[in-house]
Order: structure tokens, then C-alpha cells, then sequence
């Protein structure tokens, strides 16, 4: 789509006698000038739109393909009772793109970069991500995916311990969930799974520390 839109025409001035003002010539270059303008550099009239489209206020929504979660109304339909952190062992631009792939079959609800703590929302929180490899632990859960591997602990940053603790402590208030080690557990907690993450780097002491302080 050519981004400065489709041409358009302009109507005719009609002579003062047909009751509408003659437009003066300093207007009708102004027009001009702004119609020139290509819409990209124009403010975004959907601004505030995608702001609200995300659950948790400080994240960017980067949508997973919807080939990848169960739509749903929770916790209407499933009570959300547990918060489920994992380790990518992936690039936070991988992983954001293995989300957006229909044939993946997997996502998870956040996804908080390594080097500054931002964090993505890819599922909404009403809807069940494919995170646990477990569908009862998927209905009950929000799951948060973190950019690293379990083996590389310069990957968990000040930043990224302090933003996800922040983002965990935001969805136990909105849901009632205990800030304790029973309510937030690790991929390897989910029954059934062949998954180590977070991994022995984890620090669960800081980071549930930083969960009852945010």
C-alpha cells in the first residue's frame, strides 16, 4: 500500500454567489501541503489503541500467531492460580518470531529481554498459552518467558530479575496469587515435563525477594 494513500481530488471552488466562501489562496496551499504529507509522518491515530491492548501497562504487544494459544475468558473460564517462569534457550528476536510461526504450536503470555528487562506480552492474559507442555498447568497459569539459557547466567541481568519480578508481582495482585514458591514455580515444577527451565542459575531467593518488594 503506497503509504501517502491514494490520490485524492479536490472539489471544485464554487463562485461566491452559491452561498459557500471562496477559500483563500494561503488555505488552499496549507491543504495542499498537508495532503503531500506521507501518513507515516503524521501521528498515529492508533497510538492509544495498541497502548491499551496489552494486559500489563509497561510492555510492547508482539502477538503470537493465534495458531498458537487457546482463545478463552479467563479467569472466568479457568481460575489463574500459578505464575510459570521459563528460560527461551533462544534469542529474545528467535523467540518472538517461533511465536509468530502458525506451525510452532507453542507461546507463552510474556517475553522479557535479557539486556534491558523490556518486556513483549504475545498472548493476552484472558487467553491459554501453550507454555507447560501441561493443559491443566496452561489453563491455570500465566507463563513468562525469559531471553537466556539455563547454562549461561550472564543472560539473567539486573535488569531482566528486576523487570520480571515487577511483571510477576503485577499479575499476583491482579489475581490474587501468593508471592511464594508454591504459586510461582519453575518449567521443571510442571508435572509431566522433560524441561529444566529456569535451571540451577536461577536465583528463586533474589528473585521472590524482588516479587514481594515490587
Amino acid at each position: 500500500m503506497d503509504p501517502a494513500g491514494p490520490a485524492r481530488r479536490r472539489e471544485p471552488v464554487r463562485p461566491a454567489s452559491q452561498g459557500r466562501p471562496r477559500l483563500s489562496r494561503r488555505r488552499l496551499l496549507k491543504g495542499a501541503a498537508l495532503a503531500a504529507v506521507p501518513y507515516a509522518l503524521l501521528p498515529y491515530p492508533r497510538a492509544a489503541a495498541q497502548s491499551e491492548s496489552v494486559d500489563y501497562p509497561p510492555a510492547e504487544w508482539q502477538p503470537a500467531s493465534s495458531s498458537n494459544y487457546t482463545a478463552s475468558g479467563r479467569p472466568g473460564s479457568y481460575l489463574i492460580d500459578r505464575v510459570i517462569i521459563h528460560v527461551t534457550q533462544e534469542t529474545y528476536a528467535n523467540t518472538l518470531a517461533i511465536f509468530g510461526n502458525p506451525q510452532k504450536k507453542v507461546s507463552a503470555h510474556y517475553l522479557v529481554r535479557s539486556a534491558d528487562g523490556h518486556v513483549a506480552q504475545c498472548v493476552r492474559e484472558a487467553d491459554i498459552a501453550w507454555h507447560a507442555g501441561n493443559w491443566d498447568y496452561n489453563t491455570r497459569s500465566i507463563g513468562i518467558e525469559h531471553e537466556g539459557w539455563v547454562d549461561q547466567p550472564s543472560y539473567f541481568t539486573n535488569a531482566l530479575y528486576e523487570q520480571s519480578a515487577q511483571l510477576t508481582a503485577a499479575i499476583c495482585d491482579k489475581y490474587g496469587i501468593p508471592k511464594d514458591r508454591e504459586h510461582i514455580i519453575g518449567h521443571y515444577q510442571v508435572p509431566g515435563t522433560d524441561h529444566t527451565d529456569p535451571g540451577p542459575n536461577w536465583d528463586w531467593v533474589r528473585y521472590l525477594r524482588l516479587v514481594n518488594f515490587a
